[in-house]
């Protein structure tokens, strides 16, 4: 997905309008403050993101927003928590892919994650980028490659939770090149970060939230990058495709959701006040610097991401021969 500023600016108007016009307007929302719900540990792309957020759109709505991370399950923890909640509006999950993917690979979910929730607005999207700790002594995606078939399964990448946007690019990427890697889940990406600094891993297919500070200080180094188009934060660092690995234009998501039945009123309200926060030139320009493009789509667009997020997902899933767990 990718959400020019002229057409934040036009939805922003559009849900402006639609505020005013409303005849069942909960003037009273918010009356008491907000929690929005992380289902993943602090320093990853989706607490960061919701962190941003919480300041400007607080002030929009004149009330305090509280980040609450809830991280454990692949993210059915805090899932499964505000899935719960009362649909008022003072309970929102922060989501990212394992929310649509998560259906396909666990088999004991006490929720619907189709059903259960309200998309309010895609936040953002981010690239993945294909990522090798400075000991393991490539420099290019052909010499990774060489190295991989020549150790097959010698080598590990480490991922934010099993059936995330890393882990499905990561089998998507042993399919693609003939290759064998060991995956190892940890309970964010903020340690899977640090076990790929420490060198518990050796590869990792992660956004450049994660890692764009340790490509800076040279612990790190970028081969390639899994959307069709090269990402402004690494011009210079070519696609997979490129590459010569065809069909790749993956990338990852996070977007706010309400549980299902939360009025109509309030979800047009909290998307009004998401559009007015991403508008802000601090809130861009603070995103940027954490590897993060703002989106801010429309609870109906929305809604038809996620559809079609599910079927991609499931399909990805059964290709690659992930397992349910």
């Amino acid at each position: 997905m990718n959400l020019s500023r002229r057409r934040m600016l036009v939805n922003l108007a559009g849900s402006l309008a639609a505020m005013g016009s409303s005849s069942s307007w909960s003037q009273a929302y918010p009356s008491r403050p907000i929690r929005i719900v992380v289902p993943y540990s602090p320093g990853g792309p989706v607490d960061v993101t919701a962190r941003i957020l919480a300041e400007p759109l607080g002030r929009y709505l004149r009330q305090s927003i509280v980040v609450d991370n809830r991280a454990g399950g692949n993210a059915a923890i805090g899932t499964e928590y505000v899935a719960r909640s009362a649909p008022d509006g003072y309970t929102l999950l922060m989501a990212a892919p394992a929310h649509t993917s998560n259906p396909s690979l666990m088999k004991s979910l006490s929720f619907d994650t189709a059903k259960d929730f309200t998309g309010i607005s895609c936040i953002m999207d981010q690239p993945l980028l294909i990522a090798v700790h400075s000991d393991l002594e490539v420099n290019t995606l052909d010499e990774l490659l060489a190295k991989l078939r020549a150790n097959p399964g010698k080598f590990n990448y480490g991922t934010s939770g099993a059936g995330g946007p890393q882990h499905l690019m990561g089998e998507m990427f042993k399919t693609a090149t003939g290759t064998q890697i060991t995956h190892i889940p940890y309970k964010g990406a903020a340690p899977a970060s640090v076990a790929l600094l420490a060198g518990e891993t050796q590869v990792a297919f992660s956004t450049p939230t994660n890692i764009l500070p340790h490509i800076k200080t040279g612990k790190l180094k970028v081969l390639a990058v899994s959307n069709a188009k090269r990402s402004p934060f690494t011009p210079d660092i070519p696609t997979l495709a490129e590459l010569g690995v065809t069909g790749f234009n993956y990338s990852s998501w996070t977007g706010l959701l309400a549980p299902t039945g939360t009025p109509k009123d309030v979800i047009q309200k909290l998307y009004s006040g998401v559009l007015a926060s991403l508008a802000e030139k601090e809130v861009k320009d603070k995103m940027f610097q954490n590897g993060i493009q703002p989106l801010g789509t429309s609870p109906e667009e929305f809604a038809k991401f996620l559809a079609l997020d599910f079927s991609r997902s499931a399909k990805i899933i059964s290709d690659s021969g992930v397992k349910a767990q």
